[in-house]
Parts: structure tokens; sequence; C-alpha cells
């Protein structure tokens, strides 16, 4: 049974207007070791001003847990033994492989070999048409296979996720911890499952039926109306979306647009970037990443076996201080409670970056990089 009234025990640590909400209890607060503020560099220069200027990046499709699946790769640029490091990126919602362009471009000039998939529904690669084809089961299996593929079956890989990407590299680890070297995730916790609270019941007592995870649910519905919107739109908004509460979606009232009012681009992204979005996203359509959302309480079925596992892998976890994710009740005091580090115990640090928000990625990729490739080096 679900309480509205009980919504002082319901954390929402994930970023209430992109992906899912976890259930912690709230935790004692307390200084938590792990964790330390970043500033943020102002006015950096970016060595890939021109977005779609990929020098390097190579485009392939492999056959991959029974789907088609596109892979950007861009080779390390260290002994060209073959032997270089690699890093698989896991892409968000509503991203690409395409969001990773300044960390393969950074990375592989120091040596690592970048691997970015597009993921199951997403760009360029197939798309299952069944909605229980997208569980984290699906998706982990199809990063499983990909990893034997670049690797040939006997090796692990670094990862980076961000957003949904960051949700399934939990799992990835809790699966198949054997599989990742280490891991740096951005923007969503851990998200230890609760066995007391199926997800989108609980989400729709406390939010209501216009809260956009639950306006996800019924098949066709939003693709309906985000059709109607266009997809240039529906896309610019999300991307520079950060009003900080939950994102409602009431029927024809999107996004709260007015006739005049044009939402202008961050200087992050380009409307060449947003171009190339609009491109995959106008070919394949919003349905394959929706998909994920509509099976958040089959994955809490399907995970049952996992209640109370921790995550057995080395974790670097970085969140921009305007994330709402980060500001989301219950995401604090599960980093400085100590509940955190207790569900992942080889957290080496927990990094808060004053001054950037969810696309924390893209917004200042020089900072990321930095923090990613320190992180790494210590296991090479």
């Amino acid at each position: 049974m679900f309480l509205c009234k009980r919504f002082h025990s319901l954390s929402l640590s994930r970023f209430q207007n992109h992906f899912p909400l976890r259930f912690h209890r709230f935790l004692r607060k307390q200084t938590d070791p792990t964790t330390h503020f970043s500033t943020s560099l102002q006015n950096q220069t970016n060595p890939l001003e021109n977005m779609s200027r990929l020098d390097g990046v190579e485009h392939r499709t492999l056959k991959v847990n029974g789907i088609k699946m596109h892979v950007a790769e861009k080779p390390g640029s260290g002994s060209g033994s073959g032997e270089d490091p690699i890093i698989l990126f896991i892409h968000g919602f509503p991203e690409l492989w395409y969001t990773w362009r300044h960390q393969m471009a950074a990375l592989s000039s120091l040596g690592y070999r970048t691997i970015a998939p597009d993921l199951r529904g997403y760009g360029d690669t197939e798309a299952p048409e069944k909605v229980e084809d997208y569980t984290y089961l699906n998706v982990v299996g199809d990063l499983v296979a990909l990893i034997d593929a670049v690797t040939g079956g006997d090796k692990a890989v670094f990862v980076v996720g961000h957003d949904w990407g960051a949700m399934i590299a939990w799992q990835l680890c809790q699966y198949r911890p054997e599989k990742v070297k280490a891991l740096v995730n951005m923007s969503a916790l851990f998200s230890p499952r609760s066995p007391d609270r199926v997800p989108i019941p609980t989400l729709r007592c406390v939010f209501g039926d216009d809260y956009y995870i639950c306006r996800f649910q019924k098949a066709g519905d939003i693709e309906a109306e985000f059709k109607k919107l266009g997809t240039e739109i529906v896309l610019k908004e999300f991307l520079t979306y950060k009003t900080p509460g939950p994102l409602y979606l009431p029927k024809g009232k999107y996004f709260k647009l007015s006739e005049n009012a044009a939402t202008a681009l961050p200087p992050w992204l380009t409307q060449e970037d947003l171009d190339y979005y609009v491109t995959k996203y106008n070919k394949t359509g919003f349905t394959g990443p929706i998909n994920y959302y509509r099976n958040i309480d089959r994955n809490w079925e399907l995970t049952a076996p996992w209640t109370g596992a921790k995550i057995n892998v080395p974790v670097k976890f970085i969140v921009g201080d305007q994330d709402l994710t980060y500001n989301s009740p219950g995401a604090k005091e599960y980093i400085n409670g100590g509940g955190f580090k207790r569900d992942v115990p080889l957290l080496d640090e927990t990094v808060v970056i004053k001054g950037l928000g969810h696309f924390l990625h893209e917004e200042n990729p020089d900072v990321i990089n930095q923090h990613i490739h320190s992180f790494f080096q210590k296991f090479l």
C-alpha cells in the first residue's frame, strides 16, 4: 500500500526530469570524507569548438545480443600495439553516442581506446518493437556482448556512464563486475532496490498523472504528442530544462511554452549539435528511448534477486551542484550520511562540481576529462 502522506520517507535522489526516482531512507547527516567540492573552470577554450569535426572517430555496426548496434570508436594514440586501455561510454536520455564527443577526443589523445555505442532503441542502433525488450537485463546483455566483441571476451574495460547510462552501468557492475576495471558515473546515484515500493504506483501517488514518467507509461500517447510539438522543440526543451522541480507534461501544455518564448541554447550546445540529435530522432522517433521508462516496474520485478547487493567495483562519482539529482530530497543525505559508501564499498570519492548542471560532461568537458583520466590512471 502506498500512502502519499508518507512522502517524507521517499527519497528523490535522481534527476526528477530525466529518469526514474530511487527510494532511500533518509539517513543521518554527517560529513562523508569521500566527498569534496570542485570549482568548475570558467571561460575555458574547448579544443573541439566545431562540434561536428570529430577527427578520427570510426563508425561501425556490430551484432550483439541479437541486435545490430551502432558503435562510435576512436583509437588511442598510445603504443599502436592494439593494447590501449578501453573506455566504454554509456549515454543517457535524450542523448546518443554523440554526447561523449569531447571525452572521446581528449581521452583518446591520452592513449585510451574510446568506444561509445548508441544504446538499443537510440540513433543508429536497432530498435526492437516489444516494450519488454528494453529492460535492464536486455541492455546490460547488449553491453556485455559489446565488451566481449571489442576485447576478445577475456578482458575488462573502464566504464563511464551518465543519466540512464549511469543507471545501466550500476546494473552492469552488479551482474558482471568482472567486466569492469573501474567506473566513473555521473548524475545518477546508485539506487538500492526497495522491496517495499513498486516505483510507478508510488510516483503516481506522490506526483500525479501529469508527472512526466507517468505520462510516458502508455505506449504511443506521448510519442503522438511529441510529434505534434516537433522533434527539435522536444529535444531542446529536455536538453535545456533547468527548473528546480519535477517535470510535468499536462496534455497540450508541454514545457509551459508560450508563442513568443523561444528557448535559448546554452553555450555548451550549438545549433549544429542539436541538428545532429534532431536528425537521428526524426529517423527513429522517441519510442525506443521512452520504452526504458516503461520498464521501470518490470526492472523492479526482475532485479529482486539483487535486493541488498552492493557494487563491488572501484567507483568515482561526479555530479554538478546545480544538477537536480544532487538537489533532490535525500540525495545529499545518502551521500553524506554514509549510505552511498555503504552500498558502494569501493567508492573512491564523490566529486561535487560547483556551477555545473545535469549535462556536466558537456558543460565543462575539460574538468570532467581530467577527473576521468586521473581516476583510471590508478588502474593502469
